[in-house]
């Protein structure tokens, strides 16, 4: 094996394993996103509640609340499968 075949292999690995620190970190960060839009549904469900005032404001601030408990949960079973796979 000559120089130029050892630094192309080297190369490769390198390559390889910047591939997969850049999709860890693409899987990190749909996971905060995922956290962002929970929080933004619970702002939400506040904001709606307290400034509407209208009889059923309790109701859609649950359902906000709700949503983003899901939006949640959805984002923390993707990215544990993500991470497994």
């Amino acid at each position: 094996m000559d120089q130029t075949e050892k630094r192309i292999n080297k190369d490769l690995i390198l390559r390889e394993k910047l591939a997969i620190e850049r999709t860890e970190m693409a899987i990190d960060r749909t996971l905060l996103s995922f956290i962002r839009t929970s929080l933004y549904f619970v702002i939400a469900g506040m904001t709606v509640n307290s400034l509407l005032k209208v009889s059923y404001g309790w109701w859609v601030e649950i359902l906000f609340w709700f949503l983003g408990i899901v939006v949640l949960i959805t984002g923390i079973i993707k990215y544990r499968q993500q991470k497994k796979n």
